[in-house]
């Protein structure tokens, strides 16, 4: 597997990938994808030969804070490392960021991922989060 940055996007095959997880959210909006793509900070994409097999979409400013935007790999590529390796490739570019957040699903299974590589709940830390859609 390979990691490297995704500069020409292939809408189709993000499609594939964002209802192969279940995120129809992004996928009914097509036009919007596109542009949040064209938009991000960085898009790192994980390739088994030529086949996406995964990606991480990061927005913000690079410097005072990252948010790590969307995190998806194929389901019969998952429990392969390849979520790990992605996150772990934006922590290590942004290894001097002040702030590196994100939000999930508050399942045993996320929070155990994100933990494991060094995150920490925002309640944890004293904080809450607010978001609006």
């Amino acid at each position: 597997m390979t990691v490297r940055e995704l500069t020409a996007i292939d809408l189709d095959v993000l499609i594939d990938l964002y209802n192969s997880v279940g995120w129809t959210n992004y996928t009914e909006k097509p036009e919007m994808l596109k542009k949040a793509y064209e938009n991000s900070l960085l898009i790192l994409g994980a390739y088994d030969n030529d086949q996406l097999t995964g990606v991480i979409r990061v927005v913000g400013d690079g410097f005072s804070v990252v948010f790590i935007q969307d995190i998806l790999v194929f389901p019969e590529y998952q429990r392969r490392g390849i979520g790990t390796r992605l996150l772990r490739e934006v922590m290590d570019r942004y290894s001097s960021v002040y702030q590196m957040e994100l939000m999930t699903d508050n399942t045993p299974k996320t929070i155990a991922f994100y933990q494991s590589v060094g995150f920490v709940k925002a309640d944890d830390m004293g904080c809450c989060a607010f978001m609006r859609m």
